[in-house]
């Protein structure tokens, strides 16, 4: 009996032992794993910078949204993990505010963001047309909302044609459909040149279009 009640009572014992080797031996290898993974935003912050200019991606910060519009707010921020940044003193620091304008991120001026271009839309068109565009916010701009936003744009594409060139064989050469061809509307083109400019009316009247601005590429895209 008093063997069975040893035996008994050694197996659990083992099973424990093992269990607790096996799971010490797992512990050292997720540690390591997470202290060499580096997060891709790391590359975007300055090292030892001050913490009150790094980029919106370095940080988080405790935003208020019933603050004034268009008037300046103070926001208390904190550093992301793996970031390092100083005050004026040089003194490393996690905690921060920050001094940014109230207004969220679609109400930016143009010049404060970066959105896409589309190549499909035509320039030269009654109403102008418009495309919808994917905008992203600079890095050094602090903003409420999401820094990456829908918005409608005119288009303004441009297929490399100089409104001067088109003007000046317009001028010179529009009685042979030059400047027609220069544009990409071959049709026009052969229609003047074989018509020897409709008899030079309508290289008058194209004369005003092209000065005016009214007829542009092909392509639809804009004059440079």
């Amino acid at each position: 009996a008093g063997s069975l009640m040893t035996t008994k009572h050694s197996q659990p014992q083992s099973t424990f032992s093992k269990s607790l080797t096996s799971t010490s031996t797992n512990t050292p290898y997720f540690k390591s794993a997470e202290s060499t993974e580096i997060p891709s935003y790391v590359t975007k912050c300055p090292s030892n910078g001050l913490c009150s200019r790094l980029p919106p991606d370095c940080m988080t910060c405790n935003t208020n949204y019933s603050c004034v519009y268009g008037k300046p707010a103070t926001f208390d921020c904190k550093v992301k993990p793996h970031v390092h940044c100083v005050d004026e003193n040089n003194h490393e620091q996690e905690n921060f505010t920050i001094n940014m304008t109230c207004q969220f991120c679609w109400q930016l001026a143009t010049t404060d963001y970066v959105c896409t271009n589309s190549t499909n839309c035509m320039t030269v068109s009654c109403p102008r047309q418009r495309y919808n565009a994917t905008c992203t916010v600079r890095d050094h701009i602090h903003c409420l909302g999401n820094r990456v936003f829908p918005k409608m744009l005119y288009c303004n594409w441009t297929g490399g044609y100089k409104w001067s060139t088109a003007l000046a064989l317009s001028i010179t050469l529009g009685g042979f459909g030059a400047d027609r061809f220069y544009l990409g509307q071959w049709r026009e083109g052969l229609g003047k040149l074989f018509s020897f400019g409709g008899l030079g009316i309508w290289t008058l009247i194209d004369v005003l279009l092209i000065g005016v601005g009214y007829v542009g590429p092909a392509d639809g895209s804009l004059y440079i």
